[in-house]
């Protein structure tokens, strides 16, 4: 869905590569976005009364003859046509609704998501342990490298961002086909040298 038959194939083909490599299972999720943020919309909402609310309360005060009940009131309804407005906007459009949720956040549900597919694809299962699972979520625009415990040993966790910054800057420009080329390619080159060498690895 989020990538072309070709672009998918010619990825199946590298995960083939590597894996015969250095006899790590790795698997790749390319997902639309981890969780729904529903706050966005709220938040969307109270930003645009509030700013609307300003341009207006700053507007009686540099011409308070404008001043009336009738004023007041389509002043308010405005408010809140804007803040409404905002709100079905951000609900919409993904770039402006990504502006209302904190990056914290959106990192923190990455990884919970990337956590729970690798228990749901049991992947864990591995003889040796060293399944490998990549997850891109684009809304969040956000890579999480989710190693399991055998890798532990021969790879440093720091070790692994050097993974995650080519995808993330392949992932801004829109490549999503070059994001994960991009992460087998730093994947395989730490995972060899750490040591990893799968039965292919002479071929």
């Amino acid at each position: 869905m989020f990538l072309s038959a070709s672009e998918a194939s010619s990825i199946a083909a590298r995960i083939a590569d590597v894996e015969a490599r250095t006899g790590v299972q790795i698997v790749v999720a390319v997902v639309g976005r981890a969780a729904r943020y529903p706050e966005a919309r709220w938040k969307a909402f109270a930003l645009g009364v509030s700013a609307s609310g300003l341009i207006i309360g700053g507007s009686g005060l540099l011409h308070p003859e404008w001043s009336t009940v009738g004023s007041a009131l389509g002043g308010i309804m405005a408010a809140l046509g804007v803040g409404i407005a905002n709100a079905l906007f951000a609900n919409y459009a993904r770039g402006w609704q990504r502006l209302y949720v904190r990056h914290n956040r959106a990192a923190a549900e990455v990884r919970q998501y990337a956590e729970g597919l690798f228990l749901a694809r049991e992947l864990f299962a591995t003889p040796a342990r060293t399944a490998v699972l990549i997850v891109i979520s684009l809304f969040e625009r956000a890579v999480v490298v989710h190693a399991d415990r055998g890798l532990d040993e021969p790879v440093p966790r720091s070790e692994w961002d050097a993974v995650v910054a080519p995808m993330t800057a392949a992932l801004r420009s829109g490549q999503r086909a070059g994001a994960v080329q991009a992460g087998l390619d730093a994947l395989e080159s730490l995972l060899v040298r750490s040591g990893l060498v799968g039965v292919g690895a002479g071929a």
